[in-house]
């Protein structure tokens, strides 16, 4: 029997837990990175939010609606955008870092190389969000 839209695979039990562990420690890494600039927090909180939608619904509604953490990925996530202010931080802040590691912490070429790469695919990306105009 073909299984529809409203049909939801339900998932083994151990799975289930492993993805809610992982949301929950992807919320730690991301509570981090909010107070040290080289750990990325939005990405660890999306993340977390793909895990708590396999895992608990009711954990990523907690996720999504909360006070603080709940911006980070709900315009994301909404497809709603990025302000112009948002997206010049984060790629003048993904510069710097990458920058910074690229000099301070390799002299191999080809890591430098593919840390460029990363800056520019990410930049590409950050650029072509769409833009969120500020309502007032």
């Amino acid at each position: 029997m073909p299984k529809t839209k409203s049909q939801s695979v339900k998932l083994p039990g151990i799975y289930r837990y492993l993805y809610f562990i992982s949301g929950v420690l992807f919320v730690a890494i991301g509570v981090i990175g909010i107070f040290l600039p080289i750990l990325p927090t939005t990405i660890f909180l999306i993340l977390a939010s793909a895990c708590f939608i396999k895992s608990s619904p009711r954990a990523n509604e907690w996720l999504r609606n909360h006070k603080i953490l709940g911006m980070y990925i709900k315009n994301y996530q909404d497809k709603s955008g990025l302000t112009i202010k948002s997206k010049i931080f984060n790629i003048t802040f993904l510069w710097i870092m990458i920058s910074a590691s690229a000099i301070l912490f390799t002299e191999l070429w080809y890591i430098r190389l593919l840390l460029l790469a990363i800056a520019i695919g990410v930049t590409i990306h950050l650029v072509m969000v769409k833009t969120k105009k500020i309502e007032e």
